[in-house]
């Protein structure tokens, strides 16, 4: 299976957010390198499930989309 990866970008606006929040929310400042540890291993805890359960909701539009094509091109032999 595939590893999942944030981009750089991605990956530090989280750890922003996560310093902030924890600062606001917790009166517990993070370091960036805290921040980043409990970032990172999110993604790998619950990344998975998150992207699966995307790949199931893109299934089923799809699916949906699919069940729909003949009202959409068919055309009438008569």
């Amino acid at each position: 299976m595939k590893k999942l990866a944030l981009t750089p970008e991605r990956r530090q606006s989280l750890v922003d957010e996560l310093r902030r929040m924890s600062a606001r929310d917790f009166d517990m400042p993070l370091s960036e390198f805290q921040a980043g540890e409990v970032v990172d291993r999110m993604t790998a805890l619950i990344g998975p499930a998150i992207y699966n359960e995307a790949v199931q909701d893109v299934r089923l539009h799809l699916q949906r989309r699919l069940d729909d094509l003949d009202g959409e091109v068919f055309i009438d032999e008569t």
